[in-house]
C-alpha cells in the first residue's frame, strides 16, 4: 500500500512512533492542562466551586468509561481509521471548548473531549502492535509511549501554565486544534492499517459501564461536600452498584463483548490492571493537591506551579527507557518491585507536608522518587497487560489499561479529595478556635460574617488536609506493590516476545 507522494506506511519507524506518541501525549495532558487555569475559568464562566470539579472529570469519566468501546471499535472497523476518526473528534471537541461561553457550552466540550480520547488513545497503543516488530524493537516502543502516558499529566501542568500565563485560559485546549490537524495528515503516510475483525458493537456494555463510573464517582464527590448520609450520596452510590452489576452481566452474557472476561483469566494481566488502577489513583491525587498547595501555600503563580512539576516527567522519561533496555535482562516483577518502592517512598514522603514546607525539600525529592519509581512501573505494566492477548482481543486489551489509569485517576482522585473535606472540615474548626481565641473584636467580627481565616492559619488547613489526603494516596501504593509480589507471577525475561494468542491463561510463565 503506498500513499500518493510514494511513502510507504510502516517503513519509517521513528515517525510512526512520534505520531503515535503525540496523539497519547495530548490526550493524556488534556486530563491535567486546565488544572491551572481552573481559577481563571471560574471567574470567565461563573462555575460554582462544586461545579468547577466537572471540569476535569466531564473529560476522565468519560474518556475511562468509553475506552473499552474505542478499542474494540479499533479491532472492528481497522486501528488507523479509528485511530483518526478519534483524533478529529477530539480537535473538534477542543475548539468548541476554548470557544465555550458558559459552564454548560465548556463540561459539553470536555464530555466530547473524553469520547474523541476515548476512541483514539486504546487503538494508538494497538497500533504499535501493528507497526513494530515483537521483540526488541516493539519494547523500546512501548518505553516511549509508557513514557509519555506517564508523564504526560505533569506536562499538562507545565503547559497550562505557560498557556494561562502567557496567553489565556483557552488556549489550554486551543492548542489541541494544530497538533490535531497535523496527526490527522500524518497518521495515512506513516502508519500501516491492521485487519479488521468484523463483529458488533458492545453498546449496552458501554454505557452501563460509564453511567455506573458517573454515579460512582459523583457519589464521592458529592459525600464531600454533603457528607456520607446525604440521600444523593447514597442514591449514587446504589446506582453505581446496580449499573456496574449490570455491566458485568451483560459482558458475561455478550457474545461479542467490550471487555471480553477471558482476558482476567490471566493472573499477570489481572494483576497489571489492579497495579495501574491504584498507581494511576494515587498520580492524579498527587497533581491536584499539590498543585493547590503550590499555588495557595506557596503562593506560586500559574506558570510557576507548572515549572515545578518538571521532575516527575524527567524522572518518568529517564526510567522508562532504563526499563525498556532492563527488560530483556531482569524481566517485569523486579522492575516493578522497585518502582513500586521508590513511588510508595515518595508518597510516604508527602504524608509530612507542613504549612511551612520549602519546595526542595518538601515537594521536589518526593516527587522526584515518585516519578522514578512511576518510569519504571509504566513499561513492565504495559507488556504483561498486553503480552499473550490474540489479535482480534488487542484493542480491547489495550482500553482496558488506559481505562484503569484514567478511571483510576477519576475514582481515586474523587476517593481522595473525600478525604480531603473531612480532614478540612475537621482542621478548620481547631484552627478556627485557635485564631478566635487571640483575635480582636474586629477580627472576630469579620470571621463570623465571612468564615475566611486568615492566610496562616488557611494554609494550615490546607496543608493538614493534602497531608491526610496523602496518608490514603499511600495506602493506594502500598495495596499496588503487594499487588506487584504476590500477584504478579512470571519472572520470565521473554515474556515481551511471547507470540500474542499463544500464552495459556493463567499459567505461570
Amino acid at each position: 500500500m503506498h500513499t500518493r507522494s510514494g511513502a510507504q506506511p510502516g517503513r519509517h519507524p521513528a515517525l510512526a512512533l512520534t505520531v503515535i506518541t503525540s496523539a497519547q501525549l495530548m490526550i493524556v495532558l488534556d486530563a491535567t492542562i486546565v488544572n491551572v487555569a481552573l481559577p481563571q475559568i471560574q471567574r470567565a464562566l461563573d462555575f460554582t466551586p462544586t461545579g468547577l470539579s466537572w471540569v476535569l472529570n466531564a473529560y476522565t469519566i468519560t474518556f475511562g468509561g468509553l475506552l473499552l468501546l474505542g478499542g474494540r471499535a479499533g479491532d472492528i472497523l481497522g486501528r488507523r481509521k479509528v485511530f483518526i476518526a478519534g483524533i478529529v473528534i477530539f480537535a473538534l471537541a477542543s475548539l468548541l471548548g476554548g470557544l465555550a461561553q458558559s459552564a454548560g457550552w465548556l463540561l459539553a466540550a470536555r464530555a466530547l473531549q473524553g469520547v474523541g480520547g476515548a476512541i483514539a488513545s486504546p487503538t494508538a497503543l494497538s497500533l504499535i502492535t501493528t507497526n513494530f516488530k515483537e521483540g526488541e524493537e516493539r519494547n523500546r516502543a512501548f518505553g516511549v509511549f509508557a513514557a509519555a502516558s506517564g508523564a504526560g499529566a505533569a506536562i499538562g501542568l507545565l503547559a497550562g501554565g505557560m498557556l494561562t500565563s502567557w496567553l489565556s485560559w483557552r488556549w489550554t485546549l486551543f492548542v489541541n486544534v494544530p497538533i490535531g490537524i497535523l496527526l490527522v495528515l500524518a497518521t495515512p503516510r506513516y502508519l500501516r492499517e491492521s485487519e479488521p475483525h468484523p463483529g458488533r458493537f458492545d453498546l449496552a456494555g458501554a454505557l452501563t459501564s460509564t453511567a455506573g463510573m458517573v454515579a460512582l464517582v459523583y457519589g464521592f464527590i458529592r459525600a464531600a461536600d454533603e457528607g456520607w448520609g446525604d440521600q444523593l450520596t447514597l442514591a449514587s452510590f446504589a446506582a453505581a452498584v446496580v449499573l456496574l452489576a449490570a455491566f458485568v452481566l451483560i459482558e458475561r452474557r455478550s457474545q461479542q463483548p467490550i471487555t471480553p472476561l477471558r482476558m482476567f483469566a490471566n493472573r499477570d494481566r489481572s494483576s497489571s490492571y489492579v497495579v495501574m488502577l491504584l498507581f494511576a489513583a494515587a498520580m492524579f491525587g498527587m497533581f491536584f493537591f499539590l498543585t493547590l498547595f503550590v499555588q495557595n501555600v506557596l503562593g506560586y503563580s500559574p506558570l510557576e506551579a507548572g515549572f515545578a512539576f518538571l521532575p516527575v516527567p524527567f524522572a518518568i522519561g529517564i526510567t522508562a527507557q532504563i526499563a525498556s533496555r532492563m527488560i530483556p535482562r531482569t524481566g517485569p516483577k523486579l522492575l516493578m518491585i522497585i518502582g513500586g518502592v521508590l513511588a510508595a517512598g515518595g508518597l510516604v514522603l508527602l504524608t509530612q507536608i507542613k504549612a511551612d514546607s520549602s519546595y526542595v525539600t518538601g515537594l521536589m525529592v518526593p516527587m522526584t522518587l515518585f516519578g522514578l519509581g512511576m518510569g519504571l512501573i509504566f513499561v513492565p505494566v504495559t507488556i504483561v497487560a498486553l503480552s499473550g492477548v490474540e489479535n482480534r482481543d488487542s484493542g480491547a486489551a489495550s482500553g482496558l489499561l488506559n481505562a484503569t489509569q484514567m478511571v483510576g485517576g477519576s475514582l481515586g482522585l474523587a476517593v481522595l479529595v473525600t478525604v480531603f473535606g473531612t480532614a478540612s472540615r475537621n482542621e478548620g474548626q481547631e484552627q478556627a478556635a485557635k485564631f478566635l481565641a487571640t483575635a480582636t473584636p474586629e477580627q472576630a467580627a469579620a470571621f463570623q460574617q465571612t468564615q475566611q481565616l486568615p492566610p496562616q492559619y488557611a494554609s494550615e488547613v490546607l496543608a493538614h488536609s493534602i497531608s491526610s489526603s496523602f496518608r490514603l494516596a499511600a495506602l493506594f501504593a502500598v495495596i499496588a506493590l503487594v499487588a506487584i509480589i504476590i500477584g504478579i507471577r512470571s519472572k520470565s525475561k521473554t515474556l515481551a516476545a511471547e507470540p500474542a494468542g499463544q500464552a495459556t491463561p493463567g499459567a505461570a510463565k
